[in-house]
């Protein structure tokens, strides 16, 4: 070969520094390239016989290690052994930063995707709703990931961002402000998602309202009411607000007054604390705890009962209320035991012309409760 051509310089570099540059760089690319598979096949094996996630997330980052990326770290380090102090270096070096940029937002976004399948599989059974909101949080996530990288190349060509971020910044106010409610619901989504006082399905009481989950969006929640209507809160309000979440309830606790007249002899008084335990234990979802005579009332002595629903369901335990009360008014009813209800007692007096003073009369009003 001509040896005046091999003493050319191109870039600072003569042709044959060059030749030797990219025998070396295609030298290097085929090595990461056999480490590439050979790392992979192993992680990818070993991530199939373990549960273990950190061989799965290493597999995939190998995956997504990209040939360009090999390439550019092969001629990074190719540069270095054979030329120092070359132009053609800085232009290698910018490539390099670029790359690797780009390399890392490969990855990151590798990671979120990751994160997403994982979160979606663990919480398959809260409905399609959470599969879609995640979708929205991976594009969100890379958005950001994206852009940072953007900033960082400008910021390697020279660009100002200072005053780039600024005016961005005056800009980001303005619309922080505007959308101040759509982030706060936005961030009380993820709070949602992450703590989960409630997921798809429960039935629940906030506030007025109740009913049971039927979507959990970004911004809002909504709730199927009994009655059959629709209500929307925003994810913001609804955790601002105590909330009753009776999904995980396994069982009820019911307790109930009766009133009885105070001209009850004192012998049937006597038995109507175990006639009500025997009437709740009659039902075999129901776990008696205890019935007292508990005051002497206004207008009526009363006795307290308490005992447990053994399923949850709010149309079991009404059924089961109705039968006990009937149950009870029945044992009353044969007893001759009087429900008291509120009375009052009037007074009256009269003055009458006789010098032997007045005379009072007593007279009961009854009034229902």
């Amino acid at each position: 070969m001509d040896q005046s051509f091999l003493s050319q310089e191109l870039f600072g570099l003569v042709v044959l520094e060059w030749i030797k540059l990219i025998g070396l760089w295609f030298s290097l690319t085929g090595v990461f390239l056999l480490a590439r598979r050979l790392l992979f096949g192993r992680f990818s094996k070993l991530a199939e016989r373990t549960e273990n996630q950190i061989d799965d997330v290493i597999a995939e980052l190998l995956h997504q290690t990209k040939l360009f990326f090999l390439l550019i770290i092969g001629l990074y380090v190719s540069a270095e052994i054979l030329t120092q102090d070359a132009p053609a270096v800085d232009i290698i070096l910018r490539v390099v930063f670029i790359s690797l940029l780009v390399q890392v937002g490969i990855w990151c976004s590798s990671l979120i995707a990751q994160w997403a399948q994982w979160f979606s599989e663990r919480n398959a059974e809260d409905g399609e709703s959470n599969v879609t909101a995640i979708k929205a949080l991976v594009i969100i996530g890379r958005m950001v990931i994206w852009s940072v990288i953007i900033l960082m190349a400008l910021d390697n060509f020279g660009v100002n961002i200072t005053a780039l971020v600024a005016g961005l910044g005056i800009g980001s106010l303005a619309v922080g402000l505007a959308l101040k409610d759509v982030f706060q619901d936005i961030l009380a989504y993820i709070s949602i998602l992450v703590d989960k006082p409630f997921v798809y399905g429960d039935y629940m009481v906030v506030g007025d309202y109740s009913g049971t989950v039927e979507h959990i969006g970004i911004k809002s929640t909504r709730v199927r009411s009994p009655t059959g209507e629709l209500i929307i809160f925003g994810n913001s309000d609804l955790l601002s607000s105590r909330l009753r979440n009776y999904k995980s309830l396994n069982e009820r606790r019911v307790q109930f007054s009766l009133g009885v007249t105070y001209d009850t002899p004192h012998e049937k008084l006597a038995e109507i604390p175990a006639k009500l335990q025997e009437i709740v234990e009659s039902h075999e979802i129901t776990r008696f705890d205890r019935s007292h005579f508990k005051e002497f009332g206004d207008s009526a002595i009363v006795f307290g009962t308490q005992y447990y629903m053994l399923v949850p369901e709010y149309a079991t335990y009404l059924d089961t209320q109705q039968s006990i009360n009937l149950a009870v008014h029945k044992y009353f009813e044969r007893e001759s035991i009087e429900f008291a209800f509120p009375t009052q007692t009037i007074h009256l007096e009269t003055r009458p012309p006789s010098s032997e003073g007045p005379t009072p009369q007593e007279t009961t009003v009854g009034a229902p409760a």
